[in-house]
């Protein structure tokens, strides 16, 4: 654990400096770039304010068959990325003894994310052709 901390800290720290380094040569002209990493690490709230953050539902299977392939597929990739933001949160947090915040938001976006597993599996049952729905089965399942 001390090691995962410790790598993952120099990987950080060496990423940013990088990305620090290539905005300063880059000029003015270009804003400061920020570190790939960053995208997996909620911003902090001051712990001052007083209003609670309300967070979004799970989606629906009736809101998610109304959507294309497409946009499903784009959907996963979203709660993907999603899930991992907060799976790194709850790591780093129970990593320094402290408790996660709202952890139904990881339940909201795992229904989510087996719904839209549903809805295309209902699609490929539906689908007239057999070697068609044979690849989009293999396709829902390794997702």
């Amino acid at each position: 654990m001390f090691l995962t901390r410790f790598v993952g800290r120099r990987f950080l720290a060496a990423a940013s400096t990088r990305s620090e380094s290539t905005a300063a040569a880059a000029g003015s002209a270009v804003r400061t770039a920020t570190n790939p990493l960053e995208e997996f690490f909620e911003v902090d709230r001051s712990q001052d304010e007083d209003k609670p953050v309300v967070y979004g539902r799970a989606w629906k299977a009736s809101e998610l068959r109304l959507k294309s392939w497409d946009d499903l597929h784009k959907l996963w990739y979203v709660l993907l990325k999603e899930k991992n933001v907060l799976m790194t949160q709850r790591q780093m947090l129970q990593a320094q003894n402290m408790m996660f915040p709202n952890p139904e938001r990881i339940h909201k976006v795992r229904r989510s994310m087996c719904r839209i597993k549903h809805v295309l599996t209902e699609r490929a049952i539906d689908e007239p052709d057999p070697r068609r729905s044979a690849v989009m089965k293999r396709m829902v399942n390794g997702m």
